[in-house]
């Protein structure tokens, strides 16, 4: 696998630019040890057939176990008419049952599609059922009765199969077939499902930085929700590396106080006293901003990673050094087998060290939207940096290279706004407040066409903050208001959740 950009797609850059735009923009050429998850699941439970694999409220299960159970569902699966190209929806909790529903989908050549039956609306499992044209449902029993009515469709629940005696069917999986498939958040639109293949994963999960040193002998923590791509990064990295899966219950510090590596939002981090968390050895946060103080409390005793990368790049397609203490946190250098283009409006690229909207090519690109081809044309495009049949995709995050080569988040440009006739970067703003003293995360919004920052915890001085905006950025980029808070409101997802900030606003005023 190369990932060798053509020459001659950087007219217009200087001949250091040119270099430059090459070392920086394309990661190693790795490939990765697997190209199935199963497979490399099933080397681990071959290897080490008595170590635990999974644990969750008291109950553990071998790799030995798993792998049996998996085996069990995926020929039951396989009797029902599922194969390579089915998709299965897997609308359970997190739960031992919930990973082997993973495992035994994958292993009957298909394709799982999470939700969280708890949390998630009939009229969303229902849409999200006809949009990946899913015939399988699989549920816990405590589910069974209350998921919405689907028509035509088998439901079965994982934690009531029975058995003893499971090979594995014999399925020709493709690594270029969809492993999973995550639908968005939907908070800009439709949620789209977004096709992910074993390809894809397998170069996150099984070597190279995105498999954060995990070996076996460690525990990783699973804290998010199934319906997040990250969470995949967490039991993949756990399940295809030989280390045991710590599936959290209520309590998110319990599950942490008790693992070496943590996968998680900056959100979530921020939930926990680190103090209490010191037999931590790893971190990694993605899926929003990360603080700085939030890096440098979590990198005093733990080696931190900052990452990025959308649900349609493979989880993650950037991911930085350890973060040192006192330095802002970039989100790093693209993943082996990947590449990061910096470009303008045109899609050329832009001259090293100017701000651009990022693109990501190779082994992250996933396959597209499922029954949006108009979406998938517009965000995917041709590479013309690789050639080929490669394909890029328009992250719309903004970015740009430092001199050493890694790159500086610029915020979205979804969340560019504009403020009496200035674009503004709503993070720029976010980096300014959270340099206030004792301000230990912060957000911004616009409401009614001004800027409102948040900041946390409650005794920040909020009027201080205001003033630190202001000796950093220009006049048009200081909040109209600053508010201090106790905590910032969360999606289910794990990020900080802005409708939420602005319709407590809204519903001041209508009060007021």
């Amino acid at each position: 696998m190369t990932n060798r950009i053509d020459r001659s797609a950087l007219i217009g850059l200087t001949p250091l630019d040119q270099e430059l735009f090459r070392r920086f923009g394309a990661g190693a050429s790795a490939p990765p040890p697997f190209v199935l998850l199963h497979r490399a699941f099933e080397a681990m439970a071959r290897l080490r057939p008595g170590t635990v694999a999974v644990t969750h409220a008291g109950e553990a299960l071998t790799y030995r176990e798993l792998d049996r159970r998996a085996n069990l569902l995926a020929g039951s699966l396989v009797r029902l008419g599922v194969g390579p190209g089915n998709r299965v929806g897997l609308f359970v909790k997190r739960s031992i049952p919930m990973v082997v529903g993973i495992l035994g989908v994958l292993k009957a050549g298909a394709a799982y599609v999470p939700q969280d039956a708890r949390i998630t609306s009939g009229a969303h499992l229902a849409h999200i059922a006809a949009t990946a044209d899913i015939r399988v449902v699989l549920t816990l029993s405590e589910f069974v009765t209350a998921l919405p009515a689907l028509p035509g469709r088998v439901v079965l629940a994982v934690d009531k199969l029975s058995g003893e005696r499971a090979e594995p069917p014999a399925v020709a999986s493709a690594p270029g077939g969809p492993a999973m498939v995550i639908f968005t958040s939907g908070t800009t639109g439709a949620p789209n499902g977004v096709a992910v293949t074993h390809a894809n994963l397998c170069n996150v999960v099984t070597h190279g930085p995105g498999a954060l040193g995990v070996r076996p002998g460690m525990k990783v923590s699973q804290l998010l929700n199934i319906a997040f791509d990250m969470a995949a990064w967490e039991i993949f990295v756990a399940l295809c590396r030989g280390a045991e899966l710590v599936i959290r219950g209520d309590s998110i510090l319990q599950a942490v106080r008790s693992v070496d590596v943590v996968i998680a939002t900056p959100s979530v981090l921020a939930s926990l006293d680190p103090a209490l968390c010191r037999n931590v050895a790893v971190v990694a946060v993605a899926g929003e901003r990360c603080p700085r103080p939030l890096a440098d409390a979590w990198s005093s005793f733990a080696r931190f990673h900052n990452a990025c990368g959308p649900t349609e790049v493979t989880i993650v397609n950037t991911i930085a050094p350890p973060h040192r203490r006192g330095e802002e946190p970039t989100i790093g250098s693209p993943l082996p087998n990947t590449t990061v283009y910096v470009l303008d409006e045109r899609l050329r690229p832009c001259p090293i060290g100017e701000v651009g909207e990022l693109w990501a090519g190779g082994a992250c690109v996933s396959q597209g939207y499922l029954g949006n081809p108009e979406l998938t044309a517009q965000r995917y495009r041709p590479d013309p940096f690789l050639g080929g049949e490669n394909r890029m995709f328009r992250t719309r995050d903004l970015g740009r290279w430092t001199p050493d080569g890694r790159l500086e988040h610029h915020g979205r440009t979804d969340e560019q706004v504009k403020v009496r006739g200035f674009r503004v970067e709503l993070d720029a703003i976010t980096a300014a407040l959270e340099r206030t003293p004792g301000c230990e995360r912060a957000a911004t919004v616009l409401h009614d066409g001004e800027l409102v920052g948040f900041v946390t915890p409650a005794g920040v001085d909020a009027v201080a903050a205001g003033y630190v905006v202001a000796g950093i950025l220009p006049y048009y980029c200081v909040p109209a208001t600053v508010r201090a808070v106790a905590e910032l409101p969360t999606t289910h997802r794990g990020k900080v959740d802005k409708r939420a900030l602005v319709a407590g606003l809204t519903t001041e005023e209508a009060m007021a």
